[in-house]
């Protein structure tokens, strides 16, 4: 027997962060994981651009690429996961992990992206400090 998935249950209910930007940044989705990995309410992100979790020294760079991809529709990224620092509502820097995808309406224009985000700080901090005992170690 075939059902229709309902979507909306599937983004509210994911493990992962789902987060949906427009073509100009402003987020029109974040989930509950989102809102459990980075600390703000929906009604904290939507409406506010992806500066929210993007630190300063990153944003430039960001914002290069993103108006890059919405003005070309392409991502060079696709299914490659992403590793970037970010950042929590109360400051504390995160490492996360993410996967991205184009949105497009019927005529091919982009709308704009959805992110499937993972919080990694905990693994990331775990490698560095296995890195600093080797290093210690060698020397």
């Amino acid at each position: 027997m075939s059902r229709a998935i309902d979507f909306e249950q599937l983004v509210s209910n994911a493990g992962d962060a789902i987060v949906v930007s427009d073509a100009d940044g402003a987020i029109v989705v974040w989930n509950a994981a989102a809102e459990r990995i980075f600390g703000f309410t929906p009604e904290e992100a939507i409406g506010r651009t992806l500066d929210l979790i993007t630190p300063d020294r990153h944003r430039q760079r960001h914002w290069d690429g993103y108006h890059k991809t919405m003005r070309t529709g392409v991502t060079r990224y696709g299914a490659e996961v992403l590793r970037v620092p970010a950042l929590h509502k109360d400051g504390r820097s995160l490492s996360i992990a993410f996967t991205v995808s184009m949105l497009f309406d019927a005529d091919e224009t982009v709308t704009g992206i959805t992110a499937v985000i993972r919080d990694e700080t905990e693994r990331w901090n775990a490698e560095r400090a296995m890195r600093r005992r080797i290093a210690e170690l060698e020397a």
